[in-house]
């Protein structure tokens, strides 16, 4: 480890002023905003091994790069990239961390305690390069270790600079910026998590406050700083999926979503990720034409990442899911099964679902049949930090139905995924779309009825009702949607496969509750859900569901302990 005096020869030497490397670094970021990847990385990358700051940014870019083409070789590059310039951070620290003596943290040079926040970013990013590179235990540790020494590095980092003897430097809102982000994001990420999990992890030193780590990265995001666009792309993606997939987004966050985009947009008109979160924004308030526009401006935007436009596909996918335009949906989640590496297995799940949609006598695009794609989906399982994710696991074994040589087709599986992800949500302003949604159900309710039974037939009419529940719902027609989850919990003992509905209506009986007032009888149901089922598909999205409804009526929770994940 260098001594605080080489780290400030390097500080003031001609080739590389911190001030200088700041700035250099924000006009490769605005580079990059502007849809000038390429240029940005050329920008960055003479400086890589003299300037942490270049080091941190340009590794940054390749792993965002890495995250979203999924490739093997793109990952182990962003890998050695950001060893690399966590190396160039240590040649800049000095003697802070777990140092108790108040002099040496006080004497120490502005340089110094920015290496200090640079080197825990690569240590925070290494972690989730770690998670994905390589799926045995021993890399799983490693990377918990990473993880647990960044957060150590920005709790004593953020403790400093609010204590009475610190001063501030000239680079002090790039510092102040890089401890933001990384004391936010860790108390916003783990504050999702449910009691059982958060208790372990405050044991071990960690804490998970929703609602500071939110101002932090507010505070990050509206600072002028180099983590401003990382503070304000981790608060868009809270507001406009986590909270959605957990079932909490209301006008509230979309208007917060709205505020925190406009000066980037206003900045960065063209901007793909923005014009990217603008369309999701749009997305979500029911306003689906002007989601499709905005997510096709997002793919005219720039041509050098592909991977921007898979993210517009997979929404755009979802745009005319919701309008019931089966074979453009289609044709995006063909798109995405020939480029993108993310999850071909539900890709090519989707690419049949949508076909098993259209009249059994309409021509089906490139001669493809469903049954064939099923048959597939298997054969494309894959595993991210050593697990299958589970919304692959989720489509594989509703694949299985077609494995057979005359196989008992699924009634409205699009519906399915569409209720799985939360997006009926989406159209809960939209009547007409709902109606739309309504009629393809009651169609194949009559379908079912009209069919010999089979081993499906009980949990086939059980997900109808459950579809059904939440179209009521999404109507006002609160009576009504509730007797169809009462029906799917009556029919719990006769369910065969999908124990998932169970517990799903159970969660979506206690929204209705909780819209109602029925507070004591949500808490209830709620407990039940959590408790009582274990081992279904997409269960940790469940649980995480529950959570949120618990910790939203601020209920007790007593044998939280008794959860399971």
């Amino acid at each position: 480890m260098s001594n605080g005096k080489d780290a400030n020869a390097a500080e003031n030497s001609p080739q590389a002023t911190l001030k200088e490397c700041l700035d250099e670094c924000m006009e490769a970021l605005d580079l990059f905003l502007n849809n000038h990847f390429n240029e940005s990385l050329e920008r960055l990358r003479p400086r890589v091994n003299e300037s942490m700051y270049h080091a941190l940014i340009y590794a940054t870019v390749l792993e965002m790069q890495a995250m979203m083409t999924f490739q093997h070789d793109d990952i182990s590059n962003a890998g050695n990239t950001m060893k690399s310039a966590q190396e160039v951070c240590q040649r800049f620290r000095g003697k802070f961390t777990g140092s108790s003596n108040k002099s040496v943290k006080k004497s120490l040079a502005e340089v110094q305690l920015h290496a200090e926040v640079c080197y825990a970013e690569c240590q925070l990013q290494r972690a989730a390069l770690t998670f994905l590179q390589d799926e045995s235990m021993v890399s799983f540790i490693k990377g918990g270790i990473k993880v647990r020494n960044s957060y150590l590095i920005y709790k004593e980092l953020h403790a400093f600079i609010k204590s009475h003897s610190f001063l501030k430097g000239p680079s002090h809102n790039h510092l102040e910026g890089g401890i933001a982000f990384g004391i936010g994001a860790f108390n916003l990420t783990l504050s999702l998590f449910p009691p059982r999990i958060l208790k372990v992890l405050e044991f071990a030193g960690f804490s998970g406050d929703k609602d500071y780590g939110v101002s932090l990265l507010y505070n990050g995001a509206t600072g002028m700083s180099l983590r401003s666009m990382l503070c304000a792309l981790l608060l868009l993606c809270y507001y406009t999926f986590l909270m959605f997939i957990l079932g909490r987004t209301g006008e509230g966050e979309v208007a917060e979503a709205e505020k925190l985009l406009k000066p980037f947009q206003l900045r960065y008109p063209s901007g793909a990720i923005f014009l990217f979160f603008a369309g999701r924004i749009e997305e979500i308030k029911g306003n689906i034409d002007q989601a499709v526009a905005l997510f096709e401006d997002g793919c005219k935007a720039q041509q050098t990442w592909k991977q921007f436009h898979h993210m517009c596909y997979w929404e755009l996918m979802w745009c005319f899911t919701y309008k019931q335009a089966w074979k453009m949906a289609y044709f995006y989640a063909d798109l995405l099964s020939q480029e993108s590496r993310w999850s071909k297995a539900m890709y090519v799940y989707m690419k049949a679902a949508y076909l098993s949609m259209l009249p059994k006598d309409e021509a089906r695009p490139f001669g493809e049949d469903e049954v064939e794609l099923f048959r597939q989906v298997p054969t494309f399982k894959q595993k991210i930090a050593g697990k299958s994710p589970p919304t692959e696991k989720f489509a594989i074994r509703k694949a299985r139905r077609y494995k057979s040589s005359s196989p008992v087709r699924l009634p409205v599986p699009v519906l399915v995924k569409l209720h799985t992800n939360k997006h009926l949500n989406m159209i809960n302003k939209r009547p007409e779309l709902t109606e739309g949604m309504m009629q393809t159900l009651v169609e194949a309710e009559r379908t079912l009825l009209e069919s010999p039974e089979n081993e499906y037939s009980v949990d086939d009419r059980c997900l109808i009702h459950l579809l059904k529940g939440l179209c009521l719902k999404n109507q006002g027609l609160l009576q009504a949607a509730e007797e169809c989850f009462n029906k799917v919990c009556s029919s719990e003992k006769k369910i065969k496969f999908d124990h998932y509905l169970v517990p799903n209506s159970l969660v979506e009986l206690s929204l209705l509750y909780i819209d109602q007032g029925r507070r004591d009888e949500a808490i209830k149901i709620l407990r039940k859900a959590k408790q009582n089922y274990k081992d279904y598909s997409m269960e940790s999205r469940t649980q995480f569901r529950v959570h949120a409804a618990l910790a939203k009526l601020k209920a007790d929770p007593c044998d939280e302990e008794d959860t399971h994940l």
